[in-house]
């Protein structure tokens, strides 16, 4: 175990971890040496909402014109 190759992640104190790295990885357990860790396949994490899409940002200012023109008139009404 002592002669077992060490993670080379740093620490937030600056100084490399010392768990024991993975078989056949530079990174322990706790550092990204596991099985399966990692982001998905596919990047699905990068799916677009449409929020900032050109067309979506012309729909919220017709939205936001039309909610201004109608507490407009409702402040003429007064």
């Amino acid at each position: 175990m002592r002669a077992s190759p060490r993670c080379g992640a740093r620490t937030r104190g600056g100084h490399t971890c010392q768990a024991p790295a993975m078989r056949g990885k530079t990174r322990c357990r706790m550092h990204g040496g596991g099985r399966g860790c990692g982001a998905p396949k596919g990047n699905f994490n990068a799916r677009k909402h449409g929020m900032f899409a050109q067309d979506g940002i012309a729909e919220r200012r017709q939205v936001q014109d039309l909610l201004d023109d109608a507490w407009k008139l409702l402040r003429e009404m007064k």
